[in-house]
């Protein structure tokens, strides 16, 4: 695609953004027991080659920026040229990741790499490259995601803002440790006891119950930015939920058990949950929203009163490794956070809604 016809694209923004914020999250995790350390901040970029490192150290250094900077390059001004915007993402990577290795110099759990500042720089250019090639098309007004965005998506900042929110509920399911569907529990963040004591019976009900509330809270969510209805887009968001709670669970547990997840009571949600989103999808559209934040708020209160569940032994010590404890602080966040931004989300686009003089949500 020749220069002049580069386009910025809202949508690679908001994706670059929710991206940018995360990364840098994973990156300074836990953010706790700030101090000086009296040592100068730049001085780890003059240390030699660090004497421990692992090949999956490096590699997630690399792939983990990949998508931030390509799509930062659909995302840059549309007055610069591509070369410029690729040169543009590249730098811009390379400032974040030198402002949060800078950073952890001053939190007790972090050690800055030099090694680690070169990786992501070169994951930046990989992805930059890639975004120059590749994410024009991609985003491009003409191109397929494109069309199929304005064609079933609910238009303007707020359909893009609700992929976005679509996006964070999958990352939310790579925790390994939660139930099945399970997000919202404020206790890790605030280090809360739990309420109620393990009882076998009353677990299985009340993780069922979870599955249940929140699966029908993702697929009315779901449907809420979709102009009109087809069952489909819903179908393949929850398969590729289970299909991230399958990774999780193959990577983290010890032993590798990829359906750990599919408890008795995950398999009773899971059920029960899909006929009632069924049921729901056939009432007015007008009442998906309003239903979608009652799911939330029940699925929500249930996590928080679930007592500990003492079958998922989830690997500790591997999730405590580099860049394992990255990826998981960041994806603990996410899952703790998810139903207040999606109950915010469904805020906005009823306010959206109320002023669109032809509402964009039609039929069933």
């Amino acid at each position: 695609m020749p220069d002049f016809q580069r386009r910025s694209s809202p949508l690679a923004a908001w994706f670059a953004a929710a991206i940018g914020v995360l990364i840098v999250y994973a990156c300074l995790h836990p953010f706790t027991g700030w101090r000086d350390t009296g040592l100068p901040v730049f001085d780890y970029l003059r240390q030699p080659w660090p004497r421990y490192y692992t090949l999956t150290d490096l590699t997630v250094n690399v792939l983990g920026i990949v998508p931030f900077s390509f799509a930062l390059v659909a995302a840059m001004p549309s007055r610069l040229s591509r070369g410029g915007a690729v040169l543009a993402a590249i730098l811009t990577t390379l400032m974040l990741s030198l402002s949060v290795e800078t950073l952890q110099n001053f939190l007790p759990s972090r050690v800055p790499s030099n090694l680690d500042v070169g990786c992501n720089t070169l994951g930046g250019i990989l992805g930059a490259l890639a975004g120059g090639r590749w994410s024009g098309r991609l985003f491009d007004p003409r191109s397929g995601l494109t069309r199929w965005r304005k064609r079933r998506i609910v238009p303007g900042h707020v359909g893009e803002i609700g992929l976005v929110v679509l996006g964070l509920w999958l990352l939310t399911l790579l925790t390994p440790e939660s139930l099945l569907f399970a997000t919202g529990d404020l206790r890790r963040l605030f280090d809360l006891p739990t309420p109620l004591q393990f009882n076998p019976t009353r677990f299985v009900k009340v993780e069922a119950a979870i599955a249940a509330s929140q699966l029908v809270a993702v697929g009315l969510t779901a449907r809420c930015i979709m102009r009109d209805f087809t069952p489909w887009p819903i179908v393949l968001l929850v398969l590729l939920g289970l299909g991230a709670k399958t990774l999780a669970s193959a990577t983290f547990f010890a032993p590798g058990d990829p359906l750990h997840w599919a408890t008795p009571g995950g398999q009773i949600g899971l059920g029960a949950g899909a006929a009632l989103l069924g049921l729901c999808l056939l009432l007015p559209a007008r009442s998906h929203a309003m239903l979608a934040g009652m799911a939330l708020l029940v699925g929500t209160a249930l996590v928080n009163l679930a007592p500990e569940n003492p079958f998922l032994p989830s690997d500790a010590a591997l999730i405590r490794q580099g860049n394992f404890l990255n990826f998981h602080g960041l994806t603990q966040l996410t899952a703790s956070l998810w139903p207040f931004i999606a109950f915010a989300y469904l805020g906005l686009l009823g306010a959206s809604s109320a002023r669109e003089p032809h509402p964009p949500l039609r039929g069933r």
